[in-house]
């Protein structure tokens, strides 16, 4: 049983979020509290495996209250945000400060939201129970969505033959859970002229412009949230948009990215799986696939498509990842060629580069 505490101000929230943690047999609900304030005593009696915290609270922000578990007492911390500009940004500071998950909630229509998100809600406990506490102040993070559990066939049909040599090569990298933070600390490794690279981070929708920006401004690569059409090319990192599909598409021989609406693929959109097919299809030998900290499947059989057209391909290995799920599922079905360190990845991705 993985045991979860609520703290939110809002008594809609909790009583929303209880029902519906209460409906999965897997999870016991141990307690709620209206601040942080409240939560410290609640706490005292009982500590929680999982916590979902709001930010904005009387008494206490979660921010600080985030801090402050992380430094005393390391526990997996789903944020519950708004989807606003500034929800957005300050959610970025909370999965930096140490939050494994988001979880939104709009300003209107909250009851019906949520009863929609169940599956979604339960997914993100079940990924952060299974996160690896120790880990997460280096590390923390991802985001994980719903049925149907469709495979790349229903966003990707056809298939471009790769050229055998470009001038450019790809870096294709997919991650979940814990990897907000992974990325950090691969990318800010990173010097100006590095490979062009894509990146499908599960997370919300109005989230990954945010989290585009915060690593622009730390990182010597340029990172922008994907446009259509937007050119891969050397020192540049994109981010797939939140509740879109990314795939890398051909032209001439150049690389550019497409924005594609479609259903989830392997329970998520935009999908790791999508992502690593197009790039197969696409570059070929010219690419390297990296997968990287995450719950669950999505991305392994993309990244085997990507192995037999001949590109390279790297996962995570156990010890760093904060879930070993996705790096874990694609090296059992034999789409990894070799597992490494999240500290040597920035390195790869350069040699494969010259």
């Amino acid at each position: 049983m993985i045991k979860v505490a609520i703290v939110d101000d809002s008594a809609v929230v909790r009583q929303v979020l209880s029902d519906m943690l209460k409906s999965a047999p897997d999870i016991e609900l141990i307690g709620v509290a209206r601040d942080p304030i409240f939560a410290i005593s609640l706490f005292e009696k009982q500590w929680p495996d999982v916590i979902i915290l709001d930010i904005e609270m009387p008494r206490m922000d979660g921010i600080t209250f985030l801090k402050k578990i992380m430094v005393e007492h390391p526990t997996p911390v789903i944020i519950c945000s708004t989807l606003t500009d500034n929800g957005a940004k300050v959610t970025m500071e909370a999965m930096a400060s140490g939050a494994v998950d988001i979880i939104t909630k709009p300003k209107a229509a909250l009851k019906s939201f949520l009863e929609e998100s169940t599956a979604i809600l339960l997914n993100a406990v079940r990924a952060a129970g299974k996160a690896s506490v120790g880990k997460m102040r280096a590390i923390p993070r991802g985001v994980m969505p719903v049925k149907p559990n469709l495979n790349a066939d229903s966003v990707v049909q056809t298939t471009t033959r790769a050229m055998d040599q470009t001038t450019d090569v790809v870096i294709a990298i997919g991650t979940s859970t814990g990897g907000t933070h992974a990325l950090e600390r691969v990318l800010t490794r990173l010097p100006l002229m590095a490979p062009g690279i894509v990146v499908v981070q599960h997370m919300p929708e109005q989230f990954t412009a945010a989290f585009a920006q915060r690593l622009d401004s730390i990182c010597k690569v340029r990172v922008k949230e994907a446009e259509d059409n937007d050119r891969v090319t050397p020192g540049s990192v994109f981010i797939a948009n939140g509740g879109k599909h990314m795939l890398l598409r051909r032209s001439g021989a150049q690389y550019r990215v497409k924005i594609k609406d479609g259903p989830l693929v392997s329970r998520h959109r935009p999908s790791v799986d999508v992502l690593f097919r197009s790039v197969a299809n696409s570059a070929g030998k010219n690419a390297l696939g990296i997968i990287m900290t995450g719950m669950g499947s999505d991305g392994a059989k993309g990244m085997l498509e990507m192995r037999n057209a001949g590109s390279k391909t790297l996962g995570q290995d156990e010890e760093t990842c904060v879930v070993y799920g996705m790096p874990k599922e694609a090296y059992k079905i034999g789409a990894v060629e070799k597992e490494i360190a999240l500290d040597d990845i920035a390195s790869h991705i350069m040699n494969f580069g010259s």
